[in-house]
């Protein structure tokens, strides 16, 4: 994933309703509690010792 794609969320995190659109500052908007909120990646962790 580049910078510039964006990471889609399926569930408003706040009221978990699926109306959720693209905003202008590359955040997302949910229809029905109206709030806004961004989706970042931090990236993979693995753990450093396998189990088993």
């Amino acid at each position: 994933m580049t910078s510039t794609e964006r990471a889609v969320p399926y569930y408003c995190p706040f009221c978990g309703d699926e109306d959720l659109r693209p905003a202008e500052d590359g955040g997302w908007l949910c229809g029905a509690c109206r709030r806004g909120f961004s989706v970042k990646f931090h990236g993979l962790f693995l753990p450093e010792e396998t189990l088993g």
